[in-house]
């Protein structure tokens, strides 16, 4: 691969997606800048900077990311003002000469998402375009990683999902996808990726494939609205992140997650992970 004149700046590198996609970029010899929240925590990765600024931290931020030419953004931890704060990273970033962003999406993100945290993407894609800056947006589904820890201490899946499918994504996919995006960022300027796994899968299928992988007894218990509300009380979290977990699972039974995409495929060359092999490792 040929040098490039400037690094990639890659945020989100201590989680999992980010960690991922600075390690792969390391591997590729692209010089990087992490930006990082805890200079502690971020990899040690041939030719990647790390440098210490939040996405609220405007002083810091411009100064790391001076002299980038593109971007990839992780989506902020959430908080009831995530669009506010993205805005900000996305004023700041064009500001200090930014031209292009790979930002890390939702699935379906649009302004009316039974997801109400695909609201919150759809916002900030809405205003990443509205800056002018170059772009593509990686909607990625559920995490297929992410489906052990849907799993309670009774070894239930408990949400209002109904029969509804989801084409739950493995991030190592997602991964691959950021790669070779920022590894070619002009081939990719304005597309909009669907990042699903290969299959859809009901939250049924997902508790016996897990039963399979675990050796546990795993079931899904389709909950009313109501029940969802309930079950999730006694963890005192505000009223926005109660809507947002709860309409995960009606975003599944709208069928909004349900459909499969082949972008991962023709992105990254090769077949989506199923569920089986992320949980297989």
């Amino acid at each position: 691969m040929s040098a490039r004149q400037r690094p990639v700046a890659v945020t989100g590198a201590t989680g999992h997606v980010g960690g991922r996609i600075a390690r792969r970029l390391a591997a590729a010899g692209v010089p990087q800048r992490l930006v990082v929240r805890d200079l502690s925590r971020a990899p040690r990765l041939d030719g990647a900077e790390p440098v210490q600024a939040s996405f609220s931290d405007t002083g810091a931020l411009a100064a790391a990311l001076a002299g980038i030419e593109t971007v990839f953004m992780v989506s902020a931890a959430e908080t009831a003002d995530r669009v506010s704060v993205h805005t900000t990273f996305v004023d700041v970033a064009a500001a200090a000469g930014v031209v292009a962003i790979v930002y890390l999406s939702f699935a379906r993100a649009a302004p009316d998402a039974t997801f109400t945290l695909a609201r919150d993407h759809w916002a900030t894609e809405e205003h990443i375009r509205r800056a002018g800056l170059r772009f593509t947006f990686l909607r990625d589904n559920i995490y297929a990683d992410f489906m052990p820890l849907m799993v309670g201490e009774d070894a239930v899946i408990r949400g209002p999902a109904g029969n509804g499918r989801v084409a739950a994504v493995a991030q190592d996919d997602v991964a691959d996808v950021a790669a070779a995006v920022l590894l070619q960022p002009r081939d990719h300027d304005g597309a909009t990726y669907e990042l699903t796994g290969p299959e859809a899968l009901s939250l049924h299928e997902v508790a016996a494939m897990l039963s399979q992988s675990t050796g546990r007894t795993i079931s899904y218990h389709n909950e009313t609205v109501e029940e969802a509300y309930t079950s999730r009380a006694r963890y005192g979290a505000p009223q926005w992140q109660v809507d947002a977990w709860v309409s995960t699972y009606l975003a599944v039974a709208s069928g909004e997650l349900a459909a499969v995409s082949d972008d991962v495929q023709r992105v990254c060359g090769h077949p989506a992970r199923a569920l089986a092999q992320v949980l297989s490792g």
